[in-house]
């Protein structure tokens, strides 16, 4: 209190009271405040100038070495890479998910384990039934579409909130973007996990039909008319296309042929 019975105000640009002066924060406007935390801070980290600019370069130099390791274990030992870096990616997000109780993330990830684990659980099983391949194709090509759908849905709607446009329907500006981000986090979440883990399906599935092993020779011979993935009876031949009604069939560089739906084509 000064002499005409008025608070003492501290201005932004005044001089804080000495350290050993006692200012009561709870009496400060909320501008006051945040510069005498401000201040606190500076006060707190003066001198460490050096020891700063030496965690800048540790990071630095840790994310290159980093960066240089993890490509040279894929290079090197790509199947050790590949489990380990998914069961992170399928373990980490969840665990963080957890501890914020971010129940929607919770959710969609426990729908996509239980699907993608039945599918990999067909996948892995001996001997194949002839339906398996069509069914780890079709999950896959639909986690890949809704993946792409979703990753296209949230950079629109991220640039249309860098251009204003959310202004037009009267929405807040972090509203548009945290919804556009949300999509591209998804979308970008679930099309690597599922990349990764159609990969390993379709590794273990050439495997046990029998055309294709790790070590040695193959423990079939293919024989003309009949589904290099599956082992079925081709419905028609690639030349009469045109007259397929369910299915076409498509011919590899190799001479293998395999059938596709005309939807899935599109």
């Amino acid at each position: 209190m000064d002499h005409h019975g008025h608070k003492h105000e501290i201005r932004l640009h005044d001089p804080l009271p000495h350290s050993n002066t006692t200012v009561d924060i709870s009496k400060l406007s909320p501008e006051e405040k945040w510069r005498v935390e401000h201040q606190q801070m500076h006060e707190k980290h003066r001198g460490h100038e050096a020891m700063h600019a030496e965690m800048v370069l540790i990071l630095i130099l840790s994310i290159f070495v980093a960066q240089v390791a993890l490509v040279q274990w894929k290079k090197l030992h790509f199947r050790s890479y590949q489990l380990a870096t998914l069961v992170a990616m399928m373990l980490i997000p969840v665990g963080i998910s957890l501890s914020h109780q971010w129940w929607r993330f919770i959710i969609s990830w426990l729908i996509f384990s239980l699907i993608t684990g039945f599918v990999t659980f067909r996948a892995t099983r001996q001997p194949l039934d002839g339906s398996t391949p069509r069914l780890v194709y079709k999950w896959f090509y639909l986690l890949y579409k809704i993946s792409y759908g979703l990753g296209i849905v949230g950079y629109i709607a991220v640039m249309l909130t860098l251009l204003g446009m959310n202004v037009l329907f009267r929405a807040k500006p972090t509203t548009w973007m945290d919804f556009g981000f949300l999509c591209l986090y998804y979308g970008l979440y679930y099309g690597v996990v599922s990349r990764d883990l159609a990969e390993i399906c379709t590794d273990k599935m050439a495997a046990k039909v029998g055309y294709y092993t790790t070590t040695g020779l193959p423990a079939r011979h293919l024989e003309a008319g009949i589904c290099s993935v599956c082992g079925n009876q081709l419905l028609v031949s690639p030349q009469n296309n045109d007259e397929a009604i369910i299915e076409q069939t498509f011919q590899l560089g190799c001479g293998h042929v395999y059938p596709l739906n005309h939807k899935w084509q599109k």
